[in-house]
């Protein structure tokens, strides 16, 4: 099975504009992502809107394609790149491009997912430890997912499930394994293509998931673990943490 990493990195973000350019321990963020993903995949390119990102990425001598400005997500920017590439791999690997420290057992977490012949797309949890407080699980900025015996997702929600009835709160995460939802995504080629056209759903529009959208459609999403908790830039405030963090590790 052969396996693309592509990279959706957009300039214009709201929070954070041109966030992918910006500095971190003397790189630019994308080539952080960039590199740690090229140690994993053989076949890696950035699918960006902006030339500065492309002309940045082939500075340090990585590959980038340009593609549409008008992309709803990077699923769909995804899409173009791939055909832009005329890949023939199997497998499209989604990246997030503000996931500096994105580790490689992740990626190769995810691609484990596909030797399940049934997986149509596949992404990552980690489990809330035990000692979690019920406000890190009820944070909606943390999705939270359900799975069946096969580690199949049944449903995400930024709401927290299962809801233990009869048990204190404050209990919760001593008494079930909750699974937070990690946003890293890979697709079958030929189930990608499909999942471009699909229009939004109800329940995506109640809960703000793109992944509901196809699971309401009856997609197959296999669920891989890991344990390593990453640090994600949607902000220069996350900027000045993620500094912080690479600070602390070189001492």
């Amino acid at each position: 099975m052969q396996f693309i990493a592509l990279i959706p990195a957009r300039y214009a973000s709201t929070r954070f504009p041109g966030k992918p350019l910006a500095e971190l321990a003397g790189k630019p963020i994308i080539q952080h992502v960039y590199e740690r993903t090229a140690a994993v995949f053989p076949d890696v390119c950035v699918a960006t809107d902006d030339s500065r990102i492309q002309q940045a990425v082939e500075a340090f001598g990585g590959r980038a394609v340009l593609t549409s400005t008008s992309h709803r997500s990077g699923t769909d920017r995804c899409l173009e790149a791939y055909e832009r590439l005329q890949s023939k791999a199997d497998v499209v690997v989604n990246v997030q491009g503000d996931e500096p420290f994105i580790a490689a057992s992740q990626l190769q977490a995810v691609m484990q997912c596909f030797e399940d012949p049934l997986t149509e797309i596949a992404t990552l949890v980690k489990p809330f430890g035990p000692q979690a407080s019920f406000e890190e699980l009820s944070n909606p900025n943390s999705p939270k997912v359900v799975v069946d015996r096969h580690d199949h997702a049944l449903y995400f929600s930024r709401s927290v499930i299962p809801y233990l009835r009869g048990i204190p709160e404050t209990e919760w995460t001593s008494r079930h394994t909750y699974l937070k939802h990690i946003g890293l995504y890979a697709y079958r080629a030929s189930v990608l293509q499909r999942i471009a056209r699909l229009p939004q759903g109800q329940l995506e529009q109640c809960e703000s998931l793109e992944q509901l959208r196809w699971l309401q459609a009856g997609l197959n999403i296999k669920v891989g673990y890991t344990e390593v908790e990453t640090i994600g830039i949607d902000t220069p405030a996350d900027l000045q943490r993620a500094e912080a963090f690479c600070a602390s590790r070189a001492e």
